[in-house]
């Protein structure tokens, strides 16, 4: 295990190179530890980070990851399948519902770990992945605690006003379903850029983030979507399972950030014990700006040690 300096040069954090497996494919994370952890002591609380649709861990769950490892949690940062270290064919596949079956057994993992206390483990979700994240946790995911941070939910009512409305939406899953056939038929995957400047067929257009190499593109992320993945992202119910999300939770987000309105629906229907944390901020940067991160992961951290015990 290595030690992690961050910006100020201050060593506070060890991290380790783990493995694990889903459903027989191979996904490739860090763990996290605070500098001063005893593996002679007490088991830490532990907590699952996943970050936004098309990412890889290096782009900001790491970020948050070493953060809440400095707070004195032991945090799991790993590639979701067919994403950068992890295994899965064909690459770059967006399924949330692949991706919720990722947490379950990122946190099953976890529990195994002997720097983490198994009953004590929470939920960081970042962007995309707090729908991916309420649904692990509405399929029985052992999560005791979910903090989000610049949630995406978007539900089959609100998708349209990120994609040009019922004709956007419609245009997109029309070349989904034709990208599916033709992999069926031939094996070829169909894709596009996931982020382009001025290409409208690219899953995100004009998100500054993904252009900037100081930012979120990066060598270890690949700049495609796969077009067969429009219909399960469209579709996609970010919402539905609000009312049985019942552990303690927390939403980070702003009314600058994407949703805004859904994610305070999203709040009303938990049915467990919530917070509403409001900052300022645009969407992305809450992935890499400071000290807005800095903010949402001490946040984060004051919600996880109270609501795990830690």
């Amino acid at each position: 295990m290595t030690k992690e300096s961050t910006a100020s040069g201050v060593e506070d954090v060890r991290r380790e190179p783990v493995t694990f497996q889903v459903e027989g494919v191979p996904l490739v994370g860090e763990l996290f530890l605070p500098a001063d952890y005893d593996e002679s002591g007490t088991p830490l609380a532990g907590v699952v980070c996943a970050g936004t649709w098309t990412s890889v861990r290096q782009q900001m769950t790491d970020r948050y990851a070493q953060k809440l490892a400095a707070e004195g949690l032991a945090a799991l940062s790993f590639d979701f399948r067919t994403y950068g270290e992890s295994g899965g064919e064909p690459r770059q596949i967006e399924s949330p519902q692949m991706k919720a079956r990722d947490i379950i057994a990122a946190t099953e993992f976890l529990g195994t770990r002997e720097e983490v206390a198994a009953d004590r483990i929470g939920g960081m979700a970042i962007c995309a992945s707090a729908g991916y994240m309420a649904h692990a946790i509405g399929q029985g995911a052992a999560l005791k605690a979910f903090v989000t941070s610049a949630a995406w939910l978007h539900d089959p009512t609100t998708v349209g006003l990120m994609y040009g409305g019922d004709e956007g939406v419609q245009k997109r899953i029309d070349a989904g379903l034709a990208a599916r056939e033709r992999f069926r038929s031939t094996g070829e995957v169909e894709y596009v850029p996931a982020e382009s400047p001025e290409d409208p067929d690219a899953a995100m257009v004009g998100v500054e983030f993904y252009e900037r190499e100081d930012r979120g593109n990066l060598p270890e992320w690949t700049n495609r979507f796969a077009v067969m993945q429009w219909l399960e992202w469209l579709t996609f119910d970010a919402l539905a399972p609000a009312r049985s999300v019942g552990v303690p939770s927390m939403f980070i987000h702003s009314d600058d950030a994407a949703l805004p309105d859904n994610v305070r629906r999203f709040h009303a229907a938990v049915s467990g014990p919530k917070t509403l944390c409001w900052m300022e901020g645009e969407h992305t940067e809450f992935y890499d700006h400071d000290p807005l991160v800095t903010y949402a992961a001490r946040a984060a951290a004051g919600h996880l040690r109270t609501a795990l015990g830690a």
